[in-house]
């Protein structure tokens, strides 16, 4: 069976540990409307849009 030779440091560990525990990158795309940065296949909370047509009312 395989013996590690030395300890492994709580630095090492925890970079190996933390890049199975980062949160992934938000997917942003760009509104054909209003131009501005939105989450894709959510309704625009500053038009009330989605696909095109108007979901909610927006005041």
């Amino acid at each position: 069976m395989a013996v590690p030779k030395r300890k492994t440091s709580k630095a090492r560990r925890d970079k190996r540990r933390a890049s199975s525990y980062r949160l992934p990158k938000v997917t942003l795309v760009r509104d054909s409307e209003t131009n501005e940065l939105i989450v894709p296949h959510r309704v625009n909370p500053i038009t009330g849009m989605y696909k095109g047509r108007k979901v909610i009312d927006v005041e």
